[in-house]
């Protein structure tokens, strides 16, 4: 995990409508989530909390933004079918999952492979990492991030 008070990694990837989105794009506070898989239960159960506090974290000044290693086309039926209403960004390669030591080798069913870890890093205006999550439960993370935030904001 990146420390707390370094500088966030900066990025630029593709959404789900294939425009691209970069860190220096938002202005005030951002929720840079990692996820394994597009449309698996812990990442839909994941999404769609950050989806039902979406009003919560915008009246903060809070945006979220969702980082995988699934193609575009992948993202986009995701966020329609959970109608997810933040931007959703597709790194292929791994390299800024990589880069927010959030990518690496895991286990499953006896297989080993290279993935995105479930990991969330809260980035100040300032683009320093001021919140780090690690290997997070997708239920209610949401939520916990908007009690941590209340101490920050």
């Amino acid at each position: 995990m990146l420390e707390t008070g370094t500088k966030a990694p900066p990025f630029e990837l593709q959404n789900q409508h294939g425009e691209p989105v970069a860190l220096d794009d938002f202005d005030g506070w951002v929720v840079v989530y990692f996820y394994p898989r597009a449309d698996t239960p812990g990442c839909t159960t994941e999404a769609c909390g950050f989806r039902d506090s979406l009003d919560d974290f915008e009246e903060r000044g809070v945006s979220v933004v969702g980082i995988s290693d699934d193609p575009v086309s992948d993202l986009a039926a995701f966020a329609e079918k959970h109608d997810l209403p933040f931007d959703l960004l597709s790194d292929e390669s791994g390299e800024v999952a990589a880069a927010y030591d959030s990518y690496g080798e895991k286990n499953m069913f006896g297989k080993t492979f290279d993935g995105v870890f479930r990991n969330t890093y809260v980035v100040s205006p300032e683009k320093e990492i001021v919140r780090a999550y690690e290997d997070v439960s997708p239920e209610e993370h949401a939520e916990g991030i908007l009690l941590d935030l209340e101490n920050e904001l």
